[in-house]
């Protein structure tokens, strides 16, 4: 048997809301926000994948303190460097401009905005910041949108992506739809017509999927704590459960995104590689038998 499609260009670990606290506290009292990115760290070397890159779409500390950068940047630019990726962080309501970019970018620009651009191979990752200080919604401003214009104004060998905190997506629960990212329509004007194949943000503390002018929008959901949808109307629920990360990989022809949990489960059935590479080699009839005298067992 062989594959209908064609081998993957590009492939990012896309991660969001890590919300550090101080080194002796817990979020909201009962959560390890390190624990858990160590976890996920740790269950993601099991599988020897290599990303591109690591995508981190913002509140990388809950309250820009410093230390939290610090102790994040220890745990993650090891991990990133055992698996060859480069490590893309992007800007939250909850992140502090001037400790972000000391402590993660190792630049002294302050409190300016914190826009940048990465080539991954021929892959152009743009990171949007979208915050305004003191304030949960998202804004891009006038000097922003120009400066966008200027970096999609030449296509890149592979297309782009842009990753920003505040995605262009409803935000599903009427109690927050203050923290919403302003003036969409604008967002999506701003990329229509440009090489961007899909939009990576956070900020929701759940896992959703939409479009903005043709373009996919992909949230990932938080690694900290998450939204309880089950709720009643008007209300909220933050809950220690559903944590998780997003896969993206980069076709030629189509852009894929795969919801991953963080934790352990029981296992059902189990295939090991050596098994999966003789079905593989299997004729279609081969391998229709096989399936069923495993279904038998």
């Amino acid at each position: 048997m062989t594959s209908q499609h064609p081998p993957v260009e590009h492939f990012i670990l896309h991660l969001s809301d890590t919300h550090f606290v101080g080194a002796d506290e817990k979020l909201h009292g009962v959560i390890d926000s390190d624990a858990n990115l160590r976890r996920l760290f740790e269950d993601f070397a099991r599988s020897q994948a290599r990303p591109d890159a690591i995508v981190f779409t913002g509140d990388l500390a809950d309250a820009g303190q410093e230390d939290a950068y610090r102790r994040l940047r220890a745990l993650v630019e090891p991990a990133a460097a055992a698996i060859g990726a480069e490590v893309i962080w992007v800007m939250g309501n909850h992140d502090t401009r001037t400790p972000f970019r000391q402590l993660l970018l190792d630049s002294d620009a302050g409190e300016e905005s914190v826009d940048m651009v990465y080539d991954i191979r021929g892959l152009r990752i743009v990171a949007l910041d979208s915050t305004v200080p003191g304030a949960h919604h998202g804004e891009i401003t006038d000097e922003q949108y120009a400066w966008l214009a200027e970096v999609l104004a030449e296509p890149a060998p592979h297309g782009t992506l842009i990753a920003l905190h505040h995605p262009p997506v409803p935000s599903l629960i009427g109690a927050i739809e203050f923290v919403e990212l302003r003036d969409q329509q604008r967002f999506a004007d701003a990329i229509a017509g440009t090489d961007v194949r899909g939009v990576l943000g956070g900020h929701l503390h759940f896992t959703t999927f939409s479009e903005i002018g043709g373009v996919p929008v992909s949230v990932a959901s938080a690694t900290c704590y998450t939204q309880d949808l089950n709720v009643e109307p008007g209300g909220m629920r933050g809950q220690d459960g559903a944590q998780g990360f997003n896969l993206v990989h980069l076709y030629n022809d189509r852009v894929m995104h795969t919801v991953v949990p963080i934790g352990e489960f029981s296992t059902v059935y189990e295939v090991t590689a050596e098994q999966m590479r003789a079905f593989a080699s299997m004729t279609d009839d081969e391998a229709a038998a096989a399936m069923a005298h495993t279904a038998e067992r």
